[in-house]
This record gives structure tokens, C-alpha cells and sequence, in this order.
């Protein structure tokens, strides 16, 4: 347990160096690390203490205790925190996703990103946990905040009626349990490794019609119009492109021994991420992409 175990003020003064700004005491380090502890028993009962100490992610623990102890250069750090290969900022990521959950609803997108935020600290609900007191620092702490605020709105789009209950239960939403945690994390980073060496292979011209889809969301028929194609080319184009995706990505993943049977759901569930966080999508490279065609960024964002 913390206060018995050697390893404890070690990673505490390790994270302190790691994190000189975050003037956290050991007593609170200690009572946050027998929290994620027992939050981590109580997703995986199986857990014991020597795998969680082994398992722990301390620099993103660390933070999240900071967090919670409400000091001010720790929000800053969580505020600053970087997202994938494109460097943008947590909170740019969120709007990001939000965008792609509610397309052409500016204020809504706004207001699931405050909820969300807001929701960090103060539960949703009476007798339900705020959002960091649900991590157990078994996962890098960004990356976990992205999947929860996904798994979040994508129940409440499921589920309209729910509309204002909040996060809802709080094992609904976790973006992995512990006990898969490890298995989970090797089929994310092996279809991340997928999807990028697919989107390598595309042509520029693949390219932008996944960017004015996915990056400007345009609808199919405006990306027709601005690309002067008919619609039922760009649809089959687009078919074919979804189909070698799928095809592509299935085929690596299952020479790997991924056997799942819901493999178009694990698409929907990671894609969107890849999409938006690979820098041959970025809004500043698309714009290359689209000026070379006769198209500007103020045609294709209209």
C-alpha cells in the first residue's frame, strides 16, 4: 500500500522534479495515488497494488492530483497539454471532436466543450463523480479525457432523451477498463500504425476529399460542387475509398491476430482521431492542396 511502500516517495520526488511548477505535498500525492488506486480496484478487481505501481503513468497522475487540488499551474500545464502529431492544445482537440459530433452547430459544440470542462472538477450529478476523479493514472491522461468527452456525447446522441442527465453511470463512460487495458492499448497503436501507413498511400487527390469531408465537413453534394464532378462519381469514388480503408486496415490488424467481429465499429470509434490529428489533413496543408486545384479556403469553409 502507499504509506508502506519504498517506491512511493521516489515517484513522488521523481514527478516533482518532472514537474517543479506543481508545489503538490507528498501527503496529497499519497491520498490521490490510494484514490486512482482503489478507483482502478474498483473498475478491475483483479488489480493488485504491485501491478498498479508498475502500470501507473506518474508525470499524467501527478498532474491529475494537482488538478484536483485546484493549483493554478497545473490547470495551466492541462490547458497546454499537446494532442497528437498535429501539437494542437487539449482544448482546440475537444472543439475539434465536437465539431466533427455536431457538425454546423457552433453552439453546441460549445456548450458540450464547457459541460465538459466545467465537469472536471464538480460532478455532473448529485452522488456521481466528477470527470479526473474517475482516473485511475493507468492511461496517459490526454488521450483518456479525448475518449471519455467522445464516449460522452456519442451516448447522448444515442440517447436524445438523456439530453440533460449528465455523464450518466460512471463505468458507461470510461474510455477502457484496466483489465483490458493493455490489450486495448496494442490494437489502438497498431491500427494507428494501420491507418497512417493507408493514409501514405493516398493521392493528393484522395486526400482532399477526405480533408473537405472530414477536416471543412462539407456534405458529399458540396464537395461536388466545389470539385465540379457529379455526385454519384464523388459516391463512388468515396465508396471505393471506404472500402480499401476498411479492407486495408482489417487485413494488417488480423495478421496480428485481431479477431473481433465489429471491426466497422473499431473503424468509427479510432478513425476520426487519425483523421483530424494527421498533419497531411491539417487545414494549413489542405489549402496547398486546394490552391493548386483553383480552390480557395474561403470557397471550400462557405
Amino acid at each position: 500500500m502507499p504509506v508502506m511502500d519504498p517506491r512511493c516517495p521516489l515517484l513522488y520526488h521523481y514527478c516533482r522534479i518532472q514537474r517543479p511548477r506543481l508545489n503538490l505535498s507528498y501527503a496529497q500525492f499519497i491520498t490521490h495515488l490510494q484514490r486512482m488506486y482503489e478507483r482502478a480496484k474498483h473498475i478491475s478487481p483483479s488489480m493488485d497494488w504491485n501491478t498498479f505501481v508498475g502500470q501507473w503513468q506518474a508525470l499524467d497522475g501527478f498532474l491529475a492530483a494537482a488538478c484536483m487540488e485546484r493549483l493554478d499551474a497545473a490547470w495551466e500545464q492541462l490547458f497546454c497539454a499537446k494532442v497528437g502529431h498535429a501539437d494542437r492544445l487539449l482544448l482546440d482537440a475537444l472543439r475539434s471532436r465536437a465539431a466533427r459530433l455536431y457538425p454546423r452547430q457552433e453552439h453546441e459544440q460549445e456548450a458540450v466543450v464547457n459541460d465538459f470542462w466545467g465537469h472536471l472538477l464538480v460532478p455532473p450529478v448529485e452522488g456521481s463523480l466528477p470527470i479526473l476523479a474517475r482516473y485511475d493514472g493507468l492511461r496517459p491522461l490526454v488521450p483518456w479525457l479525448l475518449r471519455v468527452f467522445q464516449n460522452k456525447n456519442i451516448s447522448r446522441l444515442r440517447s436524445p432523451s438523456q439530453h440533460h442527465a449528465g455523464l450518466g453511470d460512471d463505468d458507461q463512460l470510461e474510455a477502457s477498463e484496466p483489465n483490458e487495458a493493455h490489450a486495448s492499448s496494442v490494437w489502438h497503436d497498431l491500427f494507428r500504425d494501420a491507418a497512417r501507413g493507408w493514409l501514405s498511400t493516398l493521392t493528393d487527390q484522395e486526400l482532399v476529399l477526405l480533408g473537405l469531408r472530414w477536416r471543412y465537413q462539407l456534405s458529399q453534394r458540396e464537395v461536388a460542387h466545389l470539385l465540379k464532378v457529379h455526385e454519384g462519381t464523388l459516391s463512388r469514388q468515396m465508396d471505393k475509398l471506404r472500402e480499401r480503408c476498411v479492407t486495408e486496415i482489417q487485413q494488417q490488424l488480423e495478421q496480428q491476430g485481431y479477431t473481433e467481429d465489429d471491426f466497422q465499429s473499431f473503424i468509427l470509434s479510432e478513425m476520426a482521431s487519425i483523421l483530424l490529428d494527421d498533419s497531411r489533413l491539417s487545414m494549413a496543408n489542405l489549402g496547398k492542396k486546394l490552391k493548386q486545384l483553383g480552390i480557395s479556403a474561403s470557397q471550400a469553409n462557405a
